[in-house]
C-alpha cells in the first residue's frame, strides 16, 4: 500500500445487520488506530475488493450463500498479491477441531464467534493493523536502503573510474616526464659530440687525421639529430592524421629484405643469429612508410636483444584471412606483463634509465602502430615476460601481385656550374651552406632577408634561388610570388629550403611558385642533385634556343 494510505480492513458478511454491526464497531476505533473500513456482502464482492486494495486483515463470515467463507478465503490466497493477507473467520457456531483444521488449511489466522465481544474484536484487529503498518514501514526502509545502495554503487563506480583516470593520467604524465628526460639525453649526446669535434677542428695543433675524424663525427651526429627530429615529426603527423600515403603495389618481402641488407651493411646484425623466412607478400602500401615499420621493428629487436641472441623475421601470406603477415621474434629481454598492454603507447619504453645502452625516444612502436593502422592493418605484441623474448606481428591487407617492370636507365650528366642565390636569415646556416656550395664550384650570392633576396635576384639574375620559408620582412612564399610575377625572374629555378615538411607545407610551397621543396637539414647529395638537374635543364634550354 502507498505510504500515505491508512491500513484497510475488509468486513465480509451476507447479513446486512451483522455487516452493519461489525463495521460500526470498527469505525468507532478507526481514527484512534489509524485504519479505514471497507465492506462486502458476498464472496464475489470480496474478491473484487481484494483486486482493488491491499488489506491489513479480512473479517470473513463463514456461512454465506453461494461462495462460503472457506471458498472465498481459498480464492483470496490463490492470488500472489493477496496470499499473505490474514483472515479472521466470523461464525455463530462454536467450531470443533475438524472445522478449525479446515479453516486453518484455507488460510485462517484466527476466529471470532458471534455475538462478537467488542474488546476482543478491537484487540485482535489492532494486532494485525499494527503488523501491517510495521510491514509497510519495513518496505519503505527497504526501498530507501535499496536507493541508497544504488546511489552508493553509482558513486563507487564513479570514484573507481576517476581513480583509474587519475592513475592513467599520472602514468601518461610520468611517461612524458621520462620522455622529456630521454629527449634531453638523446639531444645532448650528439650535440656534445658535434661541439667537441668542432672545437677540435679549430685547435692549432690538430692533425689532418684528427680533423678528418672530427668531420665524420659532425656529419654522423648531425644525421642522428636529423633522425630524431624526423621521428618526432612523423609521430606528430601520424597522430594528427596528416600523413598522406603514396600507395603502390609492392612485395613486402623484398622491402624487408632491403631493410635487412642495410642493417647488415652497417654491421648491426653481425653479433646475432638471424633466421629469415620470407615468401612473396604483395600489399598496396607506401614503400617509405612500410620501410619505416620494418626498420623500427628490426631495430627494436636488435636494441633489446643481447649480443649472441637470435632474431627471426618471417613474411608470409595468410590467404584464408586475405592478409600478409610480418613477424619479428627475438630472444631478448622480453616485455613485462604490466608493460605489455601499453607497449604501443606513445613515450613507453621498457627498462628506461638514462644510462641504458639502447638509446632512442620510445616512440618507434607508437609510430609503427599508427602507420600500420593507416594502411588498414593491425599490430600486436606477445611476450612470456621479462627474459623470455618477444614477438611482434603485423597484418596488412593482401593485394594482387604485379609483374616487375625494368628500372629506367639512368644516364649521368656532368653538372654544370651555375650561380646560386641563397636567401637565409640564419647567419651560421647561410655561411656554412655558401661555403659548401662554393667548394662544389657554385658561385654563391647571399641575402639575409626576403626583400634583399628579391632585389638581388632582379639585379644579379642567378640560375637558382635557394629560399628559406621563415624569413624576416617577407616570407619565402612571398619571395617566390614576387619573383614569378616579374618577367626578368619568372624562369628562375626556385628551391624551398625549410624545416616545415608536412604534405600541406609542400602544397603551399608549390602553390607559391617553387619548383622543389627540400626539408632541413638537407642531404648534400640531394641538394647537389637538385642543383645539377637545374643546371642540366638550363643547358638543354640554351641548346634549344640556339637551334
Amino acid at each position: 500500500m502507498p505510504h500515505n494510505d491508512k491500513p484497510k480492513i475488509l468486513v465480509v458478511n451476507d447479513d446486512p445487520g451483522s455487516l452493519l454491526a461489525l463495521t460500526s464497531l470498527l469505525d468507532q476505533w478507526a481514527d484512534e488506530s489509524h485504519y479505514s473500513v471497507l465492506s462486502a456482502r458476498s464472496g464475489q464482492e470480496a474478491l473484487r475488493q481484494v483486486l482493488l486494495h491491499d488489506f491489513a486483515v479480512i473479517l470473513l463470515d463463514v456461512n454465506m450463500p453461494g461462495m462460503d467463507g472457506f471458498e472465498t478465503a481459498e480464492a483470496i490466497h490463490q492470488r500472489a498479491r493477496s496470499a499473505d493477507i490474514p483472515i479472521i473467520f466470523v461464525t455463530a457456531f462454536l467450531a470443533d477441531e475438524i472445522d478449525r483444521l479446515k479453516a486453518y488449511q484455507r488460510g485462517a489466522a484466527d476466529f471470532l464467534f458471534t455475538p462478537v465481544i467488542p474488546q476482543i474484536l478491537h484487540a485482535k484487529v489492532s494486532v494485525f493493523v499494527a503488523l501491517a503498518m510495521r510491514n509497510e514501514e519495513l518496505k519503505r526502509q527497504t526501498h530507501a536502503l535499496s536507493q541508497q545502495t544504488l546511489e552508493l554503487t553509482a558513486t563507487n563506480a564513479r570514484l573507481t573510474q576517476e581513480m583509474e583516470e587519475r592513475r592513467e593520467a599520472e602514468r601518461k604524465s610520468h611517461a612524458k616526464d621520462e620522455f622529456l628526460a630521454m629527449l634531453g639525453h638523446e639531444l645532448r649526446n650528439p650535440l656534445s659530440a658535434i661541439s667537441s669535434a668542432a672545437s677540435l677542428i679549430g685547435l692549432p695543433g690538430a692533425g689532418q687525421e684528427s680533423v678528418g675524424r672530427a668531420k665524420q663525427i659532425i656529419q654522423r651526429q648531425s644525421q642522428h639529430l636529423s633522425r630524431i627530429v624526423d621521428d618526432l615529426l612523423d609521430l606528430s603527423r601520424a597522430m594528427s592524421g596528416k600523413i598522406l600515403l603514396a600507395r603502390q603495389p609492392l612485395d613486402i618481402a623484398a622491402l624487408v629484405g632491403a631493410c635487412l641488407d642495410t642493417f647488415r651493411a652497417t654491421g648491426r646484425t653481425s653479433q646475432y643469429t638471424l633466421g629469415v623466412h620470407m615468401a612473396p607478400g604483395w600489399v598496396n602500401g607506401d614503400p617509405t612508410r612500410l620501410e619505416q615499420i620494418a626498420t623500427n621493428l628490426i631495430d627494436n629487436a636488435l636494441k633489446y636483444t643481447p649480443s649472441g641472441g637470435a632474431i627471426d623475421i618471417h613474411v608470409e601470406a595468410d590467404d584464408a584471412a586475405g592478409q600478409i603477415v610480418m613477424r619479428v621474434a627475438d630472444s631478448g629481454c622480453g616485455i613485462a606483463a604490466d608493460l605489455l598492454p601499453h607497449v604501443f603507447d606513445v613515450f613507453v619504453q621498457g627498462s628506461i634509465t638514462l644510462d641504458r645502452a639502447q638509446g632512442g625516444l620510445g616512440i618507434g612502436l607508437a609510430l609503427v602502430r599508427r602507420l600500420v593502422e593507416l594502411h588498414g592493418g593491425t599490430v600486436g605484441a606477445v611476450s612470456e615476460g621479462t627474459g623470455h623474448g618477444s614477438v611482434f606481428e603485423i597484418r596488412l591487407p593482401q593485394a594482387e601481385p604485379v609483374s616487375a617492370t625494368p628500372a629506367p636507365e639512368v644516364h649521368s650528366v656532368d653538372a654544370v656550374a651555375s650561380t646560386v642565390l641563397l636567401i637565409e636569415d640564419n647567419d651560421d646556416g647561410r655561411e656554412m651552406m655558401a661555403t659548401m656550395l662554393d667548394a662544389y664550384g657554385y658561385a654563391v650570392l647571399q641575402a639575409a632577408d626576403g626583400l634583399q633576396g628579391v632585389q638581388m635576384a632582379l639585379e644579379k639574375r642567378p640560375d637558382v634561388a635557394l629560399v628559406d620559408i621563415g624569413l624576416p620582412g617577407i616570407d619565402g612564399y612571398e619571395v617566390a610570388r614576387r619573383l614569378r610575377a616579374d618577367a626578368a625572374t619568372r624562369h628562375l629555378k626556385l628551391i624551398a629550403l625549410t624545416g616545415y615538411g608536412l604534405a600541406d607545407d609542400q602544397r603551399r610551397v608549390l602553390e607559391a611558385g617553387f619548383d622543389m621543396h627540400l626539408v632541413k637539414p638537407v642531404d648534400i647529395d640531394l641538394l647537389l642533385e637538385a642543383l645539377g638537374s637545374s643546371a642540366q635543364s638550363d643547358t638543354a634550354l640554351s641548346a634549344l634556343e640556339k637551334s
